[in-house]
């Protein structure tokens, strides 16, 4: 005899396709509005003695949101609220909850989890998800904070390097203070990232050693003793708050920030020599200014071609050599943070300063004043190589997040976003 070995749900749930509820009818109103009911298949149990219902006590019509099939849909489920049989239960009556649908849930499971899903991992704007699922905006956001709440504890997870950088959380701002003078407000966040997983532990307000200082604080004393490394830019307020909270951790400076500087020191160089000489910025006609963006190239990368034009810009608009001594010192710097070993590191640090005294500008001063500052971080940064390249991935991640949203104004919502995202990057 022929058995069917497959599921035993009809062809309308199956298609369906919500778990623990079959379709029990199915109609298209005059609007052309499907409408589709369901109930659900399962006996429950009594919430307060769990001894399982079998006598029905009434019934009714609850409507649902849930994902469109096939186009939208109106879901309705036949609700039904069973007696409790048990002579000792205080529970005389129950309605019956499932999965998909918890206690006082208007929403479907799947519904609210393919909105967090479509945002957080699909990258989507929660308006753009909220008119396709034909939900309000309101839904999607509790959707995704309650989603954030279910992260995991920073505290939970032990990092051995830690990285620390800052990124813009709005555009400037202008206002217009009492006494009628105008005040710059630049609402910047910084980013606390784990840089073995790239995962984003925290967003703080600010840029300052307040911010970082109370969510390092925030955190228990095994999860500071364990981190080692921390990275940041030359940043003397992330380092006064690592001293204060996390005194036993070493702290790497980013190379990346320091090539920066140096690219800077060259472009200021340039700057005063063009006005110093000509009165005036650079124009076309200077090749200095034509072959500004060859000065900040790596040197060792340069082909012969590129190597003779910057040579040949040297010759015709460099008449106090000023601009190729900055361009040394940069190239120099470079070499200094790509040493194999400390030895080397102070080798060129060493040559590096004689480069400075000969050249005896108050730009290159002024980096040489930096490295020395920064020279403990340095020597961090070349023995255990701990840069802030995630911290930077995952500001460039959190750049995109706020141009798909169009801004924020509700600074919980954005960080609730970029936890979700990180976390859901670092876990894929």
């Amino acid at each position: 005899m022929f058995e069917p070995t497959g599921s035993q749900r009809d062809a309308a749930s199956a298609i369906f396709n919500l778990p623990d509820y079959r379709v029990i009818d199915a109609i298209t109103d005059a609007d052309g509005v499907r409408r589709i009911e369901v109930e659900s298949t399962a006996l429950p149990g009594c919430p307060v003695c769990g001894v399982l219902a079998v006598r029905v006590h009434s019934r009714r019509r609850q409507r649902l949101r849930d994902l469109p099939v096939a186009g939208p849909v109106e879901l309705v489920w036949a609700k039904r609220r069973w007696f409790c049989d048990e002579t000792r239960c205080s529970r005389k009556t129950f309605s019956e909850v499932t999965g998909q649908v918890p206690a006082y849930a208007r929403s479907t499971a799947r519904l609210c989890q393919a909105l967090v899903t479509a945002v957080v991992v699909s990258g989507r704007a929660a308006s753009e998800v909220a008119r396709l699922h034909r939900v309000s905006w309101w839904l999607v956001q509790s959707m995704l904070t309650a989603a954030a709440d279910l992260l995991t504890d920073p505290d939970d997870v032990l990092v051995r390097r830690l990285g620390i950088d800052e990124h813009r959380y709005r555009s400037v701002r202008f206002f217009r203070e009492p006494d009628g003078a105008w005040r710059r407000y630049e609402p910047w966040m910084t980013t606390l990232v784990d840089t073995d997983t790239g995962r984003v532990l925290g967003v703080v307000d600010g840029r300052d050693s307040a911010g970082v200082g109370s969510w390092l604080a925030a955190r228990s004393q095994a999860w500071r003793d364990a981190v080692e490394v921390v990275a940041i830019d030359p940043s003397a307020a992330f380092r006064k708050a690592l001293r204060e909270h996390l005194p036993a951790a070493a702290v790497s400076v980013d190379a990346f920030h320091l090539v920066k500087l140096a690219n800077d020191t060259v472009t200021q160089v340039r700057q005063r020599v063009i006005r110093q000489g000509k009165g005036r910025r650079g124009r076309l006609e200077d090749p200095a200014w034509v072959n500004r963006r060859l000065l900040l190239r790596a040197g060792d990368t340069l082909r012969p071609r590129a190597l003779a034009r910057l040579k040949a810009t040297l010759r015709a608009d460099d008449p106090t050599d000023e601009i190729g001594a900055a361009w040394g010192i940069k190239e120099q710097l470079r070499a200094l943070l790509t040493s194999g070993s400390l030895e080397q590191a102070h080798e060129h640090k060493m040559l590096l300063g004689t480069y400075v005294l000969a050249a005896n500008m108050p730009e290159t001063d002024r980096l040489w004043a930096t490295i020395t500052a920064w020279w403990d971080a340095i020597e961090v940064l070349l023995v255990t190589g701990v840069t802030n390249a995630r911290t930077e991935a995952a500001n460039t991640s959190i750049k995109q997040i706020k141009r798909t949203g169009r801004g924020y104004r509700n600074p919980a919502n954005y960080r609730a976003r970029i936890l979700l995202a990180s976390a859901a990057r670092t876990a894929a």
